[in-house]
């Protein structure tokens, strides 16, 4: 690449240091960008050069020599693709306005703009790194780069960055810096395979944030570099020689681990550099054709633990089945002279450079969706062995559609959080707090002032607007997508629903108690679904907003209770005539009833449904307009207001000594809401001789239920003796007939 001309404010150092590198790259690029594009990209950095005064950036670092220096460092390491550095050397221009996207997508192609599109939407972020979630900040990136060679590009960048900052005075920036280094760039590569640049970063970024502790142990690794450099040949001369006998082809060299990772294991292991055991490794990297790769590398492990004695435990076998994101190695640990541990990895040439380069150099997408940065990452890989057009190229086409799925959202502070695509403003409220989200009446967005459906984009700052007025709505789950603000709405509304329901029922008992009228259950259910109700908390919820009228519904209850009594004249029960017993009825009823002193045989009567007698109650007769007498218990919800209202068709009913036919009786039951405590009350029932099951209802919430049971029985006392069992059932609480 050609200098720009007019580095006017560039010193004498920078502008020598501009030149070389312009001439490094320009040979490196040979032959992959052409005369004209050279030609091209050197008019647009002279014209940048004089539309500003100051070629530095904020922190005082020269801007081009940074550009040609990442660009210099991606060919180097990665792969010299002339898009990519192409993208890295115009980025500057777009970044300062020099020239817009259109014109770079008309000048040079869809792909280079879709590049440099893709580094604007990340480093716009990246100042906000320091104070949000590392993982959900990878996902960020990620999403808005939306083209993994964009990520592989801000790494290489923030590197190049790292390498420039030593002695920086500004040190909490350098700080910040570093620890965008370690937390995000370098665990990008890591995942990426990228383990060189990984090192680096983590060294350098050690060295920023904690110059002292990497003082220390460079200066100890300098002090010891002699003796291990002895070590390490006199560990590798008698293994080569057999490698050699084997007729293997292969080179091995020693190397002392990162400075970081020594750090690392300091820590983990709580013990000064002295006693890290594995401070350097040997690698043996051999030449040989893809079939013979296993069997080699093996033989070569075979040949190293005859001669030194193994560590089981830390052999670790990449070549059987490689790591996710493409690392094959086989790696053994032997105990070597002078009773020191030697770590050793055994690789092929292939091997080695996807080592390396990673990603760069062997990829193969798998095409695995997932909603995890790490899974995602750790699927690529293994494309391309020996690609012509170059591992950029094909990664060209690459797009990362899984990160579609998902959006990334800053609070005012700083936070981040991760929703699915398609969040809305109601659905990151919820994400930051239910008490937030239930009352939530908007938020402001980047700025401005949206509603609660307004859908959210990656990289979006909210602020939400709440109200103690507001509730959650119905029709809030039409606008949220995700899965916990579904629940809460729902949850939010049983809430509502059943305070609602509650709050009707008082209602409802407390005017019928006023007006003296006790409430048959069984009644009240036949009115509530007469009334066109499924749920009973339905009908309390619509008596509780007053969509239900209370009086009118006693009314309906009175009425109905009174339906059959109903009468065209007033009469007395003496000139009432008593109908007989209908041919269509039962004709095997027995004798169980005497009325006014005489027994019913041959007449028509009914058991009061309203209060279900069985033999043994206290009863009385009550002549209805049809000539039928319904008998009706002395304790019935509805015997006040017959008594009262109708007198003179009451008439005294005795039980006539002998049983009845079984009959049916209705009892409330409250307890605790266990596991297996209806089975229990229904096994007590089904075990009593003559006593059936005919009906269960059963209603719970918090822990607790409330039921009624149907059952028949022939008398009283049978009754009696099955709810005292009942009573004795673990978790009952209460049981009442009704």
């Amino acid at each position: 690449m050609q200098t720009p001309h007019n580095p006017a404010s560039l010193s004498a150092r920078e502008k020598r240091e501009l030149l070389q590198l312009a001439s490094s790259l320009s040979a490196r690029m040979k032959g992959i960008v052409s005369p004209d594009e050279e030609r091209r990209i050197h008019q647009l950095c002279r014209m940048s050069m004089q539309s500003h005064d100051a070629p530095h950036d904020r922190h005082g670092l020269p801007k081009a020599i940074l550009t040609l220096k990442a660009a210099h460092l991606f060919a180097e390491a990665i792969d010299p693709d002339h898009n990519i550095i192409i993208a890295i050397l115009l980025y500057p221009l777009l970044e300062d306005d020099i020239i817009d996207i259109s014109s770079l997508r008309r000048d040079w192609g869809d792909d280079v703009a879709s590049l440099l599109v893709g580094l604007s939407s990340v480093e716009k972020f990246s100042n906000k790194n320091n104070a949000v979630n590392q993982d959900n900040f990878r996902g960020l990136m990620l999403s808005l780069a939306d083209d993994i060679r964009v990520i592989i590009i801000m790494i290489v960048k923030n590197l190049t960055l790292m390498r420039e900052i030593n002695l920086h005075p500004d040190t909490q920036w350098v700080r910040d810096v570093a620890f965008e280094a370690n937390c995000l760039y370098a665990q990008l590569a890591h995942r990426l395979g990228l383990y060189k640049l990984k090192s680096e970063l983590e060294d350098l970024s050690l060295k920023y944030s904690n110059r002292e502790i990497y003082t220390q142990i460079a200066h100890k690794l300098n002090e010891t570099k002699r003796q291990r450099d002895a070590y390490i040949k006199a560990f590798i001369d008698p293994v080569k020689k057999k490698l050699e006998e084997a007729g293997l082809k292969f080179d091995i060299k020693g190397r002392t681990k990162s400075i970081s990772s020594i750090w690392g294991k300091m820590k983990k292991q709580k013990v000064d550099i002295s006693g890290i055991y594995d401070l350097f490794a040997i690698r043996v990297i051999i030449d040989t054709p893809r079939e013979k790769e296993k069997a080699d590398c093996w033989t070569a492990y075979s040949i190293l633990t005859d001669m030194y004695t193994p560590n089981p435990a830390r052999m670790r076998d990449w070549i059987s089945i490689p790591k996710s994101n493409g690392y094959e190695s086989l790696h053994a640990t032997v105990m070597g002279p002078e009773s020191k541990w030697v770590e050793v990895q055994f690789r092929t040439r292939r091997m080695d450079l996807v080592a390396e380069k990673g990603l760069a150099a062997h990829w193969r997408y798998k095409g695995v969706k997932s909603d995890s940065t790490d899974q995602w990452m750790n699927n690529i890989r293994d494309i391309l062995e020996g690609a012509e057009a170059g591992p950029m190229e094909m990664m060209r086409h690459m797009k990362m559609e899984n990160y579609e799925k998902e959006v990334y959202i800053f609070t005012p502070k700083g936070d981040l959080f991760k929703l699915p695509a398609g969040a809305t403003v109601l659905d990151f409220a919820f994400r930051i707090h239910s008490n937030v989200g239930s009352q939530c009446t908007g938020a402001v967005v980047n700025g401005a002032h949206r509603k609660i459906n307004y859908k959210l984009a990656n990289g979006d700052t909210v602020e939400i607007l709440t109200s103690s007025t507001q509730t959650p709505k119905l029709d809030w789950l039409n606008i949220v997508v995700s899965t916990k603000a579904r629940n809460k709405i729902k949850q939010a509304l049983n809430e509502q629903a059943k305070k609602l329901a509650d709050l009707g029922k008082e209602l409802l008992e407390r005017r019928a108690k006023n007006r003296k009228i006790e409430i048959s259950e069984p009644m009240l259910m036949k009115l509530i679904k007469k009334n066109g109700y499924k749920f009973v908390s339905e009908f309390y919820a619509d008596m509780a907003v007053e969509k239900l009228d209370v009086a009118k519904f006693l009314q309906q209850y009175v009425d109905a209770v009174a339906e059959e009594e109903s009468e065209a004249a007033r009469i007395s029960a003496e000139e009432f005539k008593l109908r007989h017993q209908d041919e269509t009825e039962s004709k095997d009823k027995k004798d169980v009833l005497v009325i006014g002193g005489k027994s019913i045989n041959g007449l028509s009567y009914k058991f009061a449904r309203c209060c279900n007698p069985i033999y043994g109650d206290d009863v009385f007769g009550f002549i209805s307009s049809e000539g039928t007498v319904k008998i009706h218990r002395n304790d019935c919800p509805n015997a006040h207001n017959i008594r009262a209202r109708y007198p003179y068709r009451v008439v005294e009913v005795e039980w006539s000594g002998k049983t009845g036919d079984t009959l049916m009786a209705t009892l409330r039951i409250i307890g605790q809401d266990d596991l297996g405590i209806l089975a229990n009350i229904t096994s007590i029932i089904s075990k009593e001789m003559n006593v059936y099951l005919r009906n269960v209802a059963i209603d719970s919430h918090d822990g607790m239920f409330q039921g009624c049971l149907t059952i028949g029985v022939t008398d009283l006392s049978q009754l009696n003796a099955v709810i005292k069992k009942i009573r004795t059932v673990k978790g009952v609480k209460d049981v009442s007939r009704m």
